[in-house]
């Protein structure tokens, strides 16, 4: 009898250089998916601003989407905690612990450095 090969982990890809434009490349290659709202969402609030007073915040809020986004099974968990807290949960305490959860782990990615 054959040994059958392991199926091969998936691999999340590192965290790009923390740029607009490394973020949108890396998107557009690992979570093609978020895509579309990432360039609204930089057409709304940078691409026709004069200041680019608003480019830290909008590269946290992606930085931490994409870092969900280029692991799928991270990813899932999280949607799980905020979806079980959000329609599931009668218990005010229990829903509580899970979105602290899902925030904790929303926190942690947006720590993330290049190349993580």
């Amino acid at each position: 009898m054959a040994a059958h090969a392991a199926e091969p982990e998936s691999v999340v890809p590192p965290m790009p250089e923390r740029t607009p434009k490394a973020l949108r490349a890396a998107i557009a290659q690992h979570a093609p998916e978020l895509l579309p709202d990432f360039d609204a969402h930089w057409k709304w609030a940078i691409a026709d601003a004069y200041n680019t007073g608003p480019v830290p915040a909008f590269i946290a809020l992606w930085w931490g989407e994409y870092a969900l986004a280029r692991d799928p099974k991270l990813d899932a968990y999280v949607r799980d905690l905020e979806h079980r807290a959000a329609y599931e949960c009668t218990d005010i305490v229990e829903a509580k612990a899970l979105l602290e959860e899902a925030a904790k782990i929303h926190y942690r990615v947006r720590e993330l450095e290049p190349g993580e």
